[in-house]
């Protein structure tokens, strides 16, 4: 009985959802400026962390410029939630006006040569519109490449199955970060090579913090779990660099960063992508999602607390 509950809630929820994003984008976005005045100052939501994270990236930046980043943050992410709706029907034509992809040739001869891709990019621009990606490689490259995104799962299953409903609609799987590896393995094993992409600006649980680095003027602890899977399948590492070209237009560009990694030293790969995730949100820092709190484990409680092991986190 709960089964099919579960089903009748998800199509109830799936199909007004659906429903919402037939409406045309220009209406779509007259409901953002209404939710850009809701979020930013009736709810006002996470302004404290926005704030500060916006204070100690950009120290030498005056109280005015703070302000205004926070208000562009908080309007291009009214934005987002609109444009997040609209893809769940969006025509592949109006999609591939609206995100452009450089460099697909070049990524796609490197999956045609047998090799797999590590698509790192982060939460900027507007990450839910690229996996729409695959309508500019698919052309190109061979028939038997996977091609997926890595999803954290969401606490309520139903809500959860419309999101990734929405996220796959192009074609791509939704590989859940349990599943990275067994997904890689299980192509390789059926000689098809991947492209699999990984937002990896995120903030590691406590016993997966192995590297720290300085992030946006701030001592940060970071993921290296992909750079392992890159060496240990010999795969090359691409970066995604997300332009912002005007309200629901995105510019993609494809930067390979190795097609060996194994001439790349230890954490030589997490550093490089996080200087490139720097430079991408330098450029125009409002479109980055400073909403997370992406500082709240410093390296003081991490040293009071843990230990490493045999390259194991574990508590003190």
């Amino acid at each position: 009985m709960k089964k099919i509950l579960k089903k009748i809630l998800f199509w109830v929820i799936y199909g007004s959802w659906y429903g919402l994003s037939l409406l045309p984008l220009w209406l779509h976005y007259i409901f953002s400026d209404i939710l850009f005045v809701l979020i930013a100052y009736v709810l006002r939501y996470r302004r404290r962390v926005i704030t500060k994270n916006l204070h100690n990236a950009y120290p030498g930046k005056s109280e005015g410029e703070i302000k205004a980043l926070r208000r562009g943050f908080y309007r291009h992410f009214a934005d987002l939630l609109v444009e997040t709706v609209k893809y769940t029907s969006i025509s592949d034509k109006n999609i591939m006006r609206r995100v452009t992809f450089k460099g697909s040739e070049q990524v796609a001869e490197i999956l045609n040569s047998g090799q797999s891709v590590a698509l790192l990019l982060g939460h900027y621009g507007n990450w839910e519109w690229v996996s729409s990606l695959v309508l500019w490689l698919k052309p190109l490259a061979n028939s038997n490449v996977a091609m997926g995104q890595i999803y954290h799962p969401l606490e309520n299953d139903v809500v959860n199955r419309v999101v990734l409903k929405t996220r796959g609609r192009m074609g791509s799987d939704n590989v859940s970060m349990k599943e990275t590896l067994r997904w890689i393995l299980g192509n390789k094993h059926d000689g098809r090579p991947s492209i699999l992409g990984y937002i990896n600006d995120q903030v590691p649980t406590w016993h997966n913090i192995h590297h720290w680095l300085t992030f946006l003027n701030q001592e940060t602890p970071v993921f290296t779990g992909i750079e392992r899977i890159v060496h240990s399948q010999n795969q090359a590492a691409v970066y995604l660099d997300v332009k912002h070209m005007g309200r629901g237009r995105y510019e993609c560009e494809y930067h390979v960063i190795t097609r060996d990694p194994s001439t790349m030293g230890e954490f030589e790969l997490t550093d490089t992508y996080f200087r490139l995730m720097e430079q991408t949100i330098n450029r125009a820092p409002q479109y980055w999602l400073w909403s997370h709190n992406r500082w709240k484990r410093t390296r003081e409680e991490f040293e009071r607390r843990f230990k490493v092991v045999d390259g194991r986190v574990v508590e003190k």
